[in-house]
């Protein structure tokens, strides 16, 4: 359920819906934390649609209404002059969406990182010689992956992310079904202790770059070519070096060709200090 600041108490008896819920606490501010829906983004797009119609401010750490209604969102809550903030939505509250507002006419031109870090700490787990169902129940007893690691161990999760950094950092919309993915569900503990043995350890991979959508090079990009795929890394690489629930991601821009932002095994706090510090910049 999403949660709610105000100026003033709520009644005893709960409103059944959203709209009325917020309007019965007058909130100045919803904190939208619901479960990623893959699909569609529901609820939470509803429920961030009906924070700005009614006037608060919306914050976010859930990926759906990024993917599926960004640009709605943004202008519904430009035209309310209320902000909708959700950088807790890729790597937990680090600023990756809050830099960018800080790089005026910066132009992003792709990036590549490791998004996912259940699925690293999977693929540490076979590379000491478990299976992946062994290597899922390890991490489900350490707290990082849930009690249904699908979205994990098949790129959805990760697939998100991609599309979210692409929908606002370069804006362009895309569709899930735009992004190739393939998750880590095929690899073998096998393959996994061979690649780390011959200095190519396995990751899951997230990768964007602009393309010409009329295949010529003259004109500006204005397409983009995404994946999500687990790829043999050089063990020497900053990608290989990210172990454990850590997660790195390297943009190419035109004015800084490599920038890179590595996050190295953090709590839980992580994202719930990303929600706080968009609070922060909603009503400052």
């Amino acid at each position: 359920m999403p949660a709610s600041t105000s100026n003033s108490q709520a009644g005893d008896e709960a409103p059944h819906n959203v709209r009325s819920w917020l309007a019965a606490a007058r909130a100045d501010v919803l904190f939208e934390a619901t479960s990623l829906n893959v699909e569609t983004g529901q609820p939470a797009v509803d429920h961030i649609r009906a924070a700005l119609d009614h006037g608060a401010h919306a914050i976010t750490a859930n990926k759906g209404p990024i993917v599926h209604a960004y640009r709605e969102l943004r202008s519904l809550a430009a035209a309310r002059g209320k902000r909708f903030l959700f950088e807790s939505t890729v790597l937990d509250g680090v600023p990756i969406f809050s830099l960018f507002d800080q790089l005026p006419a910066v132009h992003l031109n792709g990036f590549h990182g490791i998004l996912n870090s259940t699925t690293n700490v999977i693929l540490g787990e076979m590379e000491n010689g478990l299976t992946l169902d062994e290597a899922v129940k390890k991490a489900q007893s350490l707290g990082v992956a849930e009690t249904d690691a699908t979205h994990d161990i098949d790129g959805w999760d990760a697939a998100v992310k991609t599309a979210a950094l692409i929908t606002v950092l370069m804006d362009i919309p895309v569709r899930l079904d735009q992004i190739e993915r393939e998750g880590i569900r095929d690899l073998t503990p096998q393959a996994v202790r061979n690649a780390r043995r011959d200095g190519w350890p396995f990751k899951l991979v997230c990768r964007a770059r602009r393309t010409p959508s009329s295949g010529n090079p003259g004109v500006e990009a204005s397409g983009v070519e995404a994946s999500v795929r687990p790829e043999k890394v050089l063990a020497t690489s900053p990608m290989a070096k990210i172990t454990g629930t850590s997660s790195y991601i390297h943009f190419e821009t035109d004015i800084f060709p490599g920038l890179a932002i590595t996050e190295e095994n953090p709590g839980l706090y992580a994202t719930a200090y990303g929600m706080l510090a968009d609070f922060v910049r909603a009503v400052k």
